[in-house]
């Protein structure tokens, strides 16, 4: 939001809104994306692949090993007793054999490690006789660990259960899941430091056209002799690609706007001369015009009326003349004519500037605010004069009689200096402020309420200063009963002067208003810049 100062805060990215973030930073997020969604889908394929591998190939050894059990468990005639089938040749360690008889088991036990062999715990055994007597192998946790176990009805009408470890297929896939993760998060890491490496680079042409468009925001455009310059540069500005194509609009524009600044430029100075020349031209033959007015008046005898017309040309020919003066007083400033830098004492030149003003309007109560210690600034304190008096000037004439005018001098805490005028009247309408340093603005109480057209003073002249015309000051109409009429003349300068002679002196001038108080606060730095 807008400062005193004058300074504007820029808002701030929300990192939570990926409309905010920088363009290159969502092209390396979305690459990454895509790359963790590859990644993910290969390892779920292969993880997949090697399950299913892995699979066929453990239920390939249960078949033959089941089939060892099978024929080695077969009873032998004359032989009340039955082999066991953990006994037959070629089974390896960590298969399980079991026999069940009648719904019960017979027998039942696996290898271990050192082909000893271990028996089952009564839960497994619950494990083994729920199984379905089809053959088809199915995956059960036993107390020894995850078994893969096929249960088959044997001819001799037994069913023979064998069962081999998953162990080491599990270990395979956790391994491969391992592999798979490590060297993905490694490729996603050299990716993506590659990736934005080579976007950065892509999009440095992107860049150049937005510190272009920045300089270009950057410079002061609205008035003055502007060199327009900036341009992008030619590896940016190639028409046959999207960025070149925009870089190429983008000088192309800005070589329009050159020119367009160029003709207002040069217009703009055709005026100033004209004006500078005209209202020089002018002071001559005015200057006559009151001369010879004030000896007619002396030397000759009117009626009553002939006095008041013969008052009323003269009145008319000084106005005419402060006007001019104005005019050529803003040429100059306007030219950027070298300033007559000396000490000026702030607090000394408002305690004379106000008391001129209590001669002038006694009806008002005029109040000064001024530090313990001087205030001295570097500038020109006849033009510095002009800016407290076209101030003063513009307070007494559009506030009504018991207005209170306080003038205030300080020194802020960056060592600038600040003078402030501020007066309890009606206050500036709110349409009018942002345009009440506009020359020969001035806001006609009359057209938007005529029955107070007699009585309502247009807050937009300054009188004159010591040594130099002043001109009005644009403003807002003050709706006090008591107010000036505005047939005492104001043509609108005041105040654009004022803005003038403190720019020219590296200032600012600023005014808030509202019903009640109205100021307009001057800030002046220590050390003027150089002409």
């Amino acid at each position: 939001m807008p400062t005193l100062s004058g300074e504007t805060r820029a808002p701030g990215r929300d990192w939570r809104n990926p409309s905010t973030w920088h363009l290159r930073t969502r092209l390396v997020l979305v690459a990454m994306a895509l790359l963790v969604a590859i990644c993910g889908a290969v390892g779920l394929f292969s993880y997949a692949s090697m399950d299913l591998f892995l699979t066929r190939q453990l239920d390939t050894q249960l078949d033959q090993a089941s089939g060892r059990a099978r024929e080695f468990g077969r009873p032998v005639p004359g032989n009340p007793g039955r082999p066991d089938p953990l006994e037959a040749r070629g089974q390896g360690v960590g298969t399980l054999n079991a026999r069940i008889l009648d719904g019960a088991v017979s027998s039942a036990g696996f290898l271990a490690g050192d082909a000893s062999r271990k028996g089952l715990s009564p839960d497994d055994n619950h494990v083994l006789v729920a199984l379905t007597p089809n053959g088809v192998p199915v995956d059960r946790t036993l107390s020894t660990g995850a078994y893969r176990l096929t249960a088959v009805q044997a001819p001799y009408g037994d069913v023979i259960v064998t069962g081999l470890p998953l162990a080491e297929k599990q270990n395979t896939l956790a391994s491969l899941v391992w592999t798979m993760v490590v060297v993905s998060a490694g490729g996603l890491v050299l990716i993506g430091l590659a990736g934005t490496a080579l976007i950065r680079r892509t999009m440095k042409p992107l860049e150049q056209l937005s510190e272009v468009a920045t300089k270009v925001s950057r410079l002061p455009l609205d008035a003055g002799e502007v060199a327009l310059a900036v341009r992008v540069p030619a590896s940016a500005a190639h028409p046959g690609t999207e960025v070149g194509s925009v870089g190429y609009a983008l000088n192309q524009m800005l070589e329009n706007v050159s020119n367009a600044l160029e003709a207002r430029q040069h217009s703009e100075m055709k005026v100033r001369q004209f004006v500078a020349d005209a209202s020089h031209e002018l002071r001559t033959p005015l200057t006559a015009i009151r001369g010879y007015t004030e000896l007619i008046r002396m030397t000759e005898h009117f009626t009553p009326d002939g006095q008041k017309s013969l008052a009323r040309v003269q009145s008319q020919s000084e106005r005419m003349t402060t006007l001019v003066e104005d005019l050529l007083l803003l040429a100059r400033l306007d030219e950027g004519q070298p300033l007559k830098v000396g000490d000026v004492d702030l607090t000394q030149l408002a305690i004379e500037t106000v008391s001129d003003e209590k001669v002038m309007a006694p009806d008002r109560i005029w109040q000064l605010e001024l530090p313990e210690e001087p205030v001295v600034v570097r500038g020109d304190g006849t033009q510095l004069h002009q800016v407290l008096a076209n101030l003063l000037s513009n307070a007494r004439k559009h506030t009504g009689p018991g207005t209170t005018v306080v003038t205030g001098v300080m020194r802020s805490a960056d060592g600038s200096a600040v003078v402030t005028v501020t007066d309890n009247g009606s206050g500036i309408a709110p349409e009018f402020i942002g345009r009440i340093f506009a020359r020969f603005a001035r806001a006609d109480a009359a057209r938007r309420n005529p029955a107070a057209a007699t009585t309502a003073a247009v807050r937009s002249g300054a009188a004159p200063a010591a040594g130099a015309g002043t001109g009005a000051s644009a403003g807002a109409p003050a709706t006090t009963a008591a107010a000036v009429p505005t047939a005492e003349g104001t043509s609108g300068l005041g105040l654009s002067i004022v803005q003038s002679i403190v720019e020219a002196h590296g200032g600012t001038v600023e005014v808030t208003s509202r019903p009640g108080r109205t100021e307009f606060a001057v800030r002046l730095p220590a050390t003027p810049p150089s002409a």
